[in-house]
């Protein structure tokens, strides 16, 4: 194939619902029109050997903590129309066993993450950009609730983690992004038919584009 993916952008941040929004937003494609990828899964694996409180006071949410030469070759293989092969980040759960990841090529290519508009070289690739923004308050609720039940931390490290490195890297990293994005979704209310419809609306304008 010549013609290059469209490239969708979906980023937002800590708890502003972007598995949420991608699982309604990927009902409406089959699998073979559409490929994504997760900035998440191109973590440096710097984690399994510390103790609790290293893990605790490490900065996870920083752009150097990402291999991006590596998610960028990926990326660009994809849009080559090649298939990457991934191990699955689990974010030093011992209990999670990593999957190896196969990302198949496909006319759209969706790349999720929080520094995915931050990187340069990743950010000119895209045709479309979403944003995903949510009350803080509310971010914060949904970050407690996953991290609690699904990576084992204590309530203790999470709201450290969510003042000392979550809300300083967004404002930074993310934040002044939001208003360079085609669409910028307020996600606070949980309540599907909304997502379902917004969804509905910016997959037709996708596939107009693609026409």
């Amino acid at each position: 194939m010549t013609d290059k993916p469209f490239v969708v952008g979906v980023a937002g941040g800590s708890g502003s619902g972007k598995t949420f929004f991608l699982n309604c937003f990927l009902n409406h494609f089959s699998p073979e029109e559409v490929c994504l990828i997760s900035q998440d899964d191109y973590y440096f694996r710097v984690g399994a050997n510390m103790t609790a409180e290293e893990n605790k006071l490490y900065n996870f949410d920083l752009p150097s903590c990402i291999d991006i030469k590596k998610f960028e070759t990926d990326i660009r293989k994809l849009m080559n129309y090649e298939t990457v092969y991934m191990e699955e980040y689990t974010f030093n759960n011992s209990n999670w066993k990593p999957k190896i990841l196969e990302n198949r090529p496909a006319p759209i290519l969706i790349i999720e993450g929080l520094f995915i508009y931050h990187y340069q070289a990743i950010n000119d690739l895209f045709d479309y950009k979403i944003f995903i923004d949510a009350q803080t308050e509310i971010a914060l609720e949904r970050r407690l609730n996953r991290d609690l039940i699904e990576r084992g931390y204590s309530e203790e490290d999470i709201l450290y983690k969510w003042y000392n490195h979550v809300l300083p890297s967004y404002n930074e990293y993310l934040l002044p992004h939001k208003n360079n994005s085609n669409i910028i979704i307020d996600n606070s209310v949980n309540k599907i038919e909304n997502i379902l419809k917004i969804t509905e609306e910016v997959s037709v304008q996708i596939k107009e584009r693609l026409k």
